[in-house]
Order: C-alpha cells, then structure tokens, then sequence
C-alpha cells in the first residue's frame, strides 16, 4: 500500500518561502525545485503539489491532495469541508478593515450603505452580517488597497501584515476581524489510511521539534560549586539545568534552555551569581 502523503502547498509567495524553511529544518530534503508540479521528498514518504493559495482547501477537499499548508485566511474564505490538523505559528498576518485617513471614524456603523472592496468577500459578509451592517461588496483580485484612492470604494477588507501597505495608500485599520496563519488542512470526512496516518504523525512530531526550538538558546556555563544554588535559582530550566562535574572538583558545568527573548536579561543575572563562561548555542530541534 502506498504511504507516500501527498501534501498541497503554495507555489510562490511568503507562505511558500516559509513551508519550504520548515520541510527543511523537518529533515525533508526534495528532489526537484519547486517549478514543477508534483516534488517527491527523496528521504521522507511525502510528495509537494504546488498550487496557488486559493486552490489549496478544494483540491485537499476533493482528495487530489491528502494535506495542505494554506493561511487560514483561504480555509475560512473558501469554506470546503476541510479541518485543521494543527497550527504551524509562521505567515501570521490579520484581516481588516480599513478607511481613508482622512476620514472620521464613529464605529461599525460607518460602513453602513458604504461599498467595500475585498478579494475575501465570504468572511466579509459574514462578518457584516453578524453585525447588521448593510454595504456594497465590491470584489477585487488585486491591489485592493488602492480601490478607495481611484474612487472604486470607500472602505477595503483585506491582508494586513506590516501595515505598511495601507500607510503608503493613506488607509487607517479600524477593525481587525480574523487572524490568520499557516494552518496543516486535512478532508474533514475522509480518512487516511493507517500507513499515512503513521507518516502523519511523524512529520507531526519533527514540526514539534522545530517549533519547540524556535526562540531558543542552549547555553553552558562553569559554576563554582559554592554559587550553584545561587546560580540555579537563576534558571528557569524546561524541567531542571544539566549540572555536570569539571576536572576542577571546586567547578562544574551547568546546561540549560532559556527564551531568546530574555537571554540577556538572565546572563546579566548568572554573572552576578557567579556563573563565568557562559556559552549561548542556537538549537535546531528540540524533543520535549
């Protein structure tokens, strides 16, 4: 019986560039660039299909794919019958509503009888709905966030990431409506075979191992043996620091895992206890 998953997944764009860092840091090497339709993996039972993002939820639905990586964006927006399996964490970006500067802003209601412009009309409506606003959708393509600027509307729903591109058009957000995210996307009424559900898992468990690495430090240190409660009670270890002993029995060695984000805040903290050499490492993966 064939194992091989075949995984649907965006041909080009933030989202590709990031699924593709992913794969790799997971261990799973392709055989041919991303060019071509079908990729097999030539060390992993997986296969890629390249799509364009809005064609992702269909073609994983109708069982031409068994999986997708598609923002959620494009999963609410399409609404085929499909799940989500699991939260990737990466091309997280939001949609929302925005408006000309120049314009004063009193709440939902403003965009009563107001035309809207979106490639997302779905989520739109819907939203609109649950808040009985009535307006014009106008549906867009592209660059729908120069639609207010050409007179085409008053208002745009759309991707906001940096914001930046609503700077340059002189739009403000005045409403943010979903978040969005790499999502994994199984058929929510068709089942993997057992074999794929097995390969399932394991690539599951490599995107643990990456995403429990991301903005982590391993770091070393030597520690005289009369700091190390000092020291210990600096760190806050996933469970308890490796302490290890040095040829100097007065010495030892302490091993542990901190947050990127307050690496220096702790090391100053570890200095001031004692702690001396200290050794900060990027780690790949982790298996909690």
């Amino acid at each position: 019986m064939d194992n091989k998953l075949r995984i649907a997944v965006q041909s080009k764009g933030r989202l590709y560039e990031e699924t593709m860092e992913l794969l790799a840091e997971a261990g799973i090497k392709l055989t041919a660039v991303k060019r071509t339709l079908l990729v097999p993996s030539r060390n992993f039972p997986v296969e890629l299909l390249f799509l364009r993002d809005d064609d992702i939820p269909d073609s994983v639905a109708n069982g031409t794919a068994d999986l997708g990586i598609v923002g959620l964006n494009e999963v609410l927006e399409k609404e085929k019958d499909v799940e989500v399996v699991k939260e990737l964490g990466f091309s997280k970006c939001h949609l929302s509503l925005a408006i000309p500067k120049r314009e004063d802003y009193t709440g939902l209601s403003w965009f009563n009888n107001r035309k809207i412009a979106t490639s997302y009309p779905v989520i739109l409506s819907h939203f609109l709905e649950r808040n009985g606003i009535r307006a014009d959708i106008h549906v867009i393509t592209g660059s729908v966030e120069i639609a207010p600027g050409i007179g085409l509307a008053d208002a745009i729903f759309d991707i906001v990431s940096s914001g930046s591109t609503l700077i340059s058009n002189n739009l403000v957000e005045v409403e943010r409506i979903v978040e969005s995210q790499a999502v994994l996307i199984s058929p929510r009424r068709r089942h993997l075979s057992e074999s794929k559900r097995e390969v399932l898992d394991e690539l599951l468990f490599r995107f643990d191992a990456v995403k429990a690495a991301d903005g982590k430090k391993y770091i070393l240190m030597n520690v005289p043996r009369n700091k190390l409660d000092d020291v210990l009670m600096v760190l806050p270890g996933i469970k308890s620091p490796t302490i290890l002993p040095l040829a100097n029995s007065d010495w030892c060695s302490v091993h542990s895992v901190l947050e990127e984000k307050k690496l220096w805040e702790i090391i100053g903290k570890l200095k001031n206890a004692g702690a001396e050499g200290i050794l900060a490492l990027d780690i790949e993966k982790m298996i909690l």
